[in-house]
């Protein structure tokens, strides 16, 4: 009786074993959250999930604390989906509202509804918190400071977008010499802050909010916090025709025209 010849299985090059081992790390540090920073995720527990031994492990980081500080880069940098996907989707998903205090308030409900208890689970909201939390302890390293920037500049750019849509849209520009970057900067700052309080368990509240030529309406705190900076950097475009948008390029110079 004759055997078919094993086939060798591909041995994965180093990259491909860097990548597996981050991959199964990060789905632990989603799992079980981030508790002073990602010093409880193992590199050996890491390496007995992947079925791997200790020198796949060292051909690559140089020890345990070199393998955690690119783990927590990796979920720093971890997305999803695009940073204004899910914003998009409930205030614009089915069509913009007739009113722009609609959009502030359906955008804010979704930030905050991303931290409640019942949401928490989802992999989405793990990912930011975690994330959130890496950022927060990112001068300890190099390396977390490089993944928060670039994962704050991706997102001021995608959000100064789609902020400038909206105030468009609605018939908005910027005040005196304000910038979207400016607005989009502080923003981020607000929904970050509200987002660590989360993390410390604290309840979000909600307000009555009034505005002119609309019924009380319930608010979360958030939402009132950003129609506040909306009015503090943006008037109604009919009441400054003449201003300048900060943020717009300036003309190319004309060529000199040859004299007559």
């Amino acid at each position: 009786m004759t055997h078919a010849p094993r086939t060798a299985r591909p041995r994965r090059t180093a990259e491909q074993t860097r990548r597996l081992l981050i991959a199964i790390a990060m789905d632990l540090v989603l799992t079980r959250g981030v508790t002073s920073g990602v010093a409880h995720i193992r590199l050996q527990e890491v390496l007995r999930i992947a079925g791997l031994t200790t020198g796949a492990a060292y051909r690559i980081w140089a020890d345990q604390e070199d393998f955690q500080r690119e783990l927590a880069a990796a979920v720093i940098r971890c997305r999803i989906d695009e940073p204004t996907a899910s914003t998009r989707e409930v205030v614009c998903g089915e069509g913009w509202p007739e009113h722009l205090d609609d959009v502030i308030r359906r955008g804010a409900e979704r930030h905050m509804a991303t931290f409640a208890p019942e949401n928490r689970s989802e992999v989405s909201s793990r990912i930011f918190l975690a994330a959130l939390a890496l950022r927060a302890t990112a001068q300890a390293s190099d390396r977390l400071i490089a993944a928060s920037r670039d994962r704050h500049e991706r997102s001021i750019a995608e959000f100064t977008a789609f902020y400038s849509e909206a105030m468009r849209r609605y018939g908005m520009r910027l005040r005196g010499t304000y910038t979207m970057t400016q607005f989009t900067t502080a923003m981020a700052a607000l929904g970050e802050g509200f987002a660590l309080q989360a993390l410390e368990g604290l309840e979000h509240e909600t307000v009555t909010r009034s505005a002119p030529g609309r019924a009380d309406e319930s608010w979360t705190l958030f939402g009132a916090a950003v129609a506040g900076l909306v009015r503090e950097f943006f008037v109604p475009a009919a009441e400054d025709p003449a201003a300048e948008d900060p943020d717009a390029e300036a003309p190319a110079a004309e060529s000199p025209q040859p004299a007559p």
